[in-house]
């Protein structure tokens, strides 16, 4: 009987991690995280008092905020803000945004 051996290809530590982070769940939670840290980023610091939650589900951010004066200013730049922030995130990861 013969024993059949894989061959197995050098691959850079980049290539590695990036088969990793394709996993669906771990690929997710890295893109909330990076979403969460970028609104506060593009939307400037004092956003921190007024944002309650930040969730990204599928294509759609999901902004919970405490204020309803902001929300009601925020959403007439809704295309503005997707296009900010998916031009940071260097992808097209985000296609609406709910605010609620």
């Amino acid at each position: 009987m013969k024993s059949s051996k894989r061959k197995f290809e050098p691959q850079s530590l980049k290539q590695v991690l990036a088969h990793i982070v394709e996993d669906k769940a771990l690929n997710a939670g890295i893109n909330n995280t990076r979403v969460n840290a970028l609104w506060y980023e593009l939307m400037g610091a004092h956003m921190t008092r007024y944002t309650n939650k930040i969730m990204l589900k599928g294509n759609t951010l999901f902004v919970s905020l405490n204020n309803a004066a902001l929300r009601e200013e925020l959403s007439y730049g809704k295309e503005k803000i997707i296009k900010m922030m998916n031009d940071e995130l260097g992808k097209v990861l985000i296609e609406k945004i709910i605010l609620r």
